[in-house]
């Protein structure tokens, strides 16, 4: 009734190793622009975010409020219907961008507003004391928050903002979308030529799986590198 039948699978008709060990070197091709994109977004994105996260938490109306809704959007929207607003859309008003530029301002842009409630979240969790107390002691706003409340609020971060980077990491597949020679790219480019989708989907997934580990293990290593400001 649900229009599917349960077969035996042979393993090899999933995965050709032979074909996915020939087809690595230019699937790894795209590896360094799925770092650069995914590194810069989220730079893009921690400086944004992190304005951002101070308009949210003001007093304002006029910094509150904008930045309320641009979350709102931000985390509202598709990220990839925003992809495609910004390369296809944007030269209808006369704006072109390169497959590239338009990937890191989308990821960058997107990844901001999940940035700023974040920092917001971790600023907040702050005891407001310390607030007060940089106040007597005669600290500006900046510098208390520099030399006080950031480093307490940094450590506290750091798993979230990890987990943003992660999902941006993988996220940097859709970039295919708009001709973006990334690692996925690369991968749909040998499928196509290949016709075996399914053993260059498994060695995409097996090259990406290595690669958020080792942002993993960075994690774990400024989150002890942190832990001296609890």
């Amino acid at each position: 009734m649900l229009g599917f039948e349960i077969r035996e699978i042979n393993f090899g008709e999933l995965f050709d190793a032979e074909r996915a060990w020939e087809n690595l070197p230019f699937v790894l091709q795209g590896v360094p622009l799925t770092l650069f994109v995914a590194v810069l977004g989220m730079l893009l994105g921690l400086l944004l975010g992190f304005f951002i996260a101070l308009a949210r938490r003001s007093t304002n109306k006029l910094f509150r409020w904008p930045a309320r809704i641009y979350i709102s959007f931000m985390r509202g929207t598709p990220i990839l219907v925003f992809l495609f607003i910004l390369y296809f859309g944007l030269p209808v008003v006369g704006l072109e961008l390169t497959a590239t530029l338009a990937a890191v301002l989308g990821f960058g842009l997107n990844s901001a507003a999940y940035i700023a409630e974040i920092n917001r979240s971790s600023l907040s969790s702050v005891d407001n004391g310390q607030w007060e107390t940089a106040r007597a002691l005669g600290f500006t706003y900046w510098k208390a928050l520099k030399r006080i409340i950031l480093p307490q609020a940094v450590r506290i971060a750091i798993p979230p903002l990890t987990n943003v980077f992660l999902d941006l990491l993988k996220a940097t597949s859709l970039a295919a979308m708009i001709s973006v020679p990334e690692l996925f790219n690369k991968a749909q480019i040998v499928a196509g030529r290949t016709y075996d989708t399914m053993t260059m989907y498994i060695l995409a997934a097996l090259i990406y799986w290595p690669m958020t580990m080792v942002f993993s293990a960075l994690q774990d290593y400024l989150e002890h590198r942190y832990n001296k400001y609890l």
